[in-house]
């Protein structure tokens, strides 16, 4: 059942028209993955939808009495409430029936035997409610609201702290379990991934895998598309392409779509551009018939309907590269320890990594991932404990909270002042790479978006070429496509990398060995993090370290079959590109023996004439023969 659809929507901001018609439908049950380019107007299209915006053009239709619940990326949660409270809140309705219960049971014990009519009507009505009472989790609404809270993050500590002393990504995780409680049709969510630890990601996975409802998710979170999402809606140029499937499978899709839409319309414009030639020569022959032919074909070409070029959002392009090697050993850290006051953050921690290392560093909010990578880089003191680097290392650090930046700086002086031996061009080509072009590099910093500053950062950090990238939440603010090309990009790198992240699809991507953070050390996996989820399951396991230095040795050899594969990939790209460069110079052949077979004249030579005719036969065969190879390559 389809309970809310729009058709042809239009939305602009002045002259900047965002959606240009956009046609979606949303199922029953359906979990919908709104994704698409930052600034793609994916969070106005779900205004709109939420009833909190105006739309221009085009029409809005939902079911009758449809419930909807919003959650924004915006800390907008103020109450003096406390968390519990606050929580409570949702169940407000639910208060009142159990009121009106209270009221009605003790209605009827006072009336049993003075006036049975009333009685039998009173438990009548005392029954349906009580139906609803349970339709509505009744009894159930504390374990409901407890078993929220802990998948959330909040701990029972929390409980009695007022929500006005909570952090901002702790409002935006009440927030949004407030939403979760709240009973509704279709739940609009936007990012909310965000603010939470893998855990509590998880823990919403399940949640609205069960949800009863619909759901539309703007996510950049791929593997939380992939594990929630059946449905793709990718937005891109104001318009709505809709994929049925997960995240992995859309990619499949779309790309199939672009490959059949591009030669589509490459086949078109070839024959469009054979036509106009053949037109324009019979013009040329300056009679009454070769008028006339040239009109006809002319006629039949504009009666062709054209297929339109398929259009591809811009995407970044660029590539890490170490300026020299390591030694062996990079970073040796003994019994490290951090506190802030009573608060310990961690103690006892070692760790060891070596060159070509690719470790993904997890552990839950608080735990102390972030204050570790700035003890590394210098940016914090340990409380104990010591740190070694090897020899020959360099450090290019990116920092999540985007301090590294001056706001008052415009955006190639910013990459600019960091290298300032570099001609200007060469800043202006690797800025270009991170989609600055044109009037972009002279923007002020503070007037960037957080997508925009992480781009200004990645810039400098390609520029640098440090041997070992320390990185803490890389993917944050990046679209699909710019996290497509970072991990591309790292996994060309020579160097070693050490990184925080919370997106699951890039330590997949990225990460041979996953190192798990708690108060009292590390526990590592080797491997991504599927293998991390699979170990941690069977930890108890025996011959565990066997198993885990097989694995270590595999993936070693999944590492080079990678590299073939993309080898491979590259090779058969030339092939297809060879390919289409032979078709294009015979069928321009084709098209100058068109010509000359259409002068009058030729007929005169009956010789020429079945010479010609022979090798325009001879040409159709060998393009046609060209086009079998050119499509079985592209499946």
């Amino acid at each position: 059942m389809i309970v809310m659809q729009t058709n042809q929507l239009t939305k602009a901001f002045g002259v900047n028209e965002v959606l240009k018609g956009v046609t979606l439908t949303i199922q029953d049950r359906h979990r919908v993955g709104l994704v698409g380019s930052n600034g793609s107007g994916k969070s106005t299209l779900l205004k709109i939808l939420a009833g909190q915006d105006h739309y221009d053009g085009g029409t809005l239709s939902a079911t009758r009495g449809l419930r909807i619940g919003f959650h924004t990326q915006l800390d907008d949660l103020t109450s003096p409430l406390t968390v519990w409270q606050e929580m409570e809140t949702c169940f407000e309705g639910t208060f009142k029936m159990e009121e009106q219960l209270r009221q009605m049971e003790q209605r009827m014990g006072e009336m049993h035997d003075s006036d049975p009519e009333a009685y039998a009507r009173l438990a009548e009505e005392y029954a349906r409610l009580t139906d609803r009472f349970e339709e509505e989790d009744g009894y159930a609404w504390r374990s409901r609201l407890q078993g929220v809270l802990t998948g959330l993050g909040f701990t029972a500590a929390q409980y009695d702290q007022t929500v006005a002393s909570l952090s901002g990504g702790e409002r935006t995780r009440l927030k949004l379990g407030k939403l979760l409680l709240i009973k509704t049709d279709l739940i609009l969510l936007d990012e909310p991934t965000n603010h939470l630890d893998l855990n509590s990601i998880q823990w919403l996975e399940d949640y609205l895998r069960a949800y009863k409802g619909a759901v539309v998710v703007v996510s950049h979170d791929r593997y939380f598309l992939d594990a929630v999402c059946n449905s793709i809606a990718e937005l891109s140029f104001g318009r709505i392409e809709q994929y049925e499937g997960n995240y992995t499978r859309y990619l499949k899709l779309r790309e199939e779509v672009m490959v059949r839409r591009m030669k589509e319309y490459t086949l078109q414009q070839k024959e469009i551009a054979r036509e106009e030639a053949i037109i324009a020569q019979f013009r040329a022959y300056n009679t009454e018939a070769a008028h006339i032919k040239a009109k006809s074909r002319e006629k039949r070409l504009n009666m062709i309907e054209r297929v339109d070029k398929p259009e591809e959002e811009h995407s970044v392009y660029f590539s890490f590269h170490a300026g020299r090697g390591t030694g062996n050993d990079v970073l040796m850290c003994e019994d490290l320890s951090k506190s802030y006051g009573d608060r310990t953050l961690f103690q006892g921690l070692n760790l060891h990594v070596r060159a070509g290392d690719r470790i993904a560093l997890l552990g839950a909010n608080g735990v102390g991932k972030s204050t570790l990578l700035k003890i590394l880089t210098g940016r914090e003191q340990a409380d104990g404990g010591s740190v070694r680097f090897g020899s020959g290392v360099e450090i290019g650090y990116y920092d999540q909270q985007q301090e590294g930046l001056t706001p008052d700086k415009d955006v190639l002086g910013e990459v600019w002042d960091d290298f300032p031996r570099m001609e200007q061009t060469t800043i202006r080509n690797a800025l270009a790479g991170f989609l600055f072009t044109g009037e972009d590099v002279f923007a002020p910093v503070s007037t960037l978006s957080g997508g925009e500053r992480g781009r200004v950062l990645l810039t400098k950090l390609m520029l640098r070429q440090d041997n070992f990238l320390i990185l803490d939440e890389p993917t944050n603010h990046l679209d699909m496509d710019s996290r497509e090309m970072l991990e591309t990009a790292l996994l060309d790198f020579e160097g070693t990398i050490l990184t925080v992240s919370h997106d699951r699809y890039f330590i997949n991507r990225i990460a041979d060995r996953v190192i798990v953070m708690e108060p009292g050390g590390v526990t590592e996996y080797i491997g991504n993090y599927d293998d991390y989820l699979e170990k941690a399951a069977q930890k108890n396991a025996p011959d565990e370290e066997l198993t885990q230095v097989k694995t270590k040795t595999a993936l070693r050899e999944e590492k080079k079959r990678e590299k073939a594969a993309q080898e491979a990939a590259r090779r058969e790209r030339e092939r297809i590109a060879n390919l289409e460069t032979r078709i294009t110079e015979l069928e321009e052949k084709m098209t100058q023996l068109e010509i000359e077979m259409s002068d009058p004249d030729t007929y005169a030579d009956n010789a020429k004439a079945q010479a010609l005719s022979k090798r325009y036969t001879d040409l159709q065969s060998k393009i046609a023969q060209l086009y079998e190879e050119w499509e079985q390559a592209q499946s």
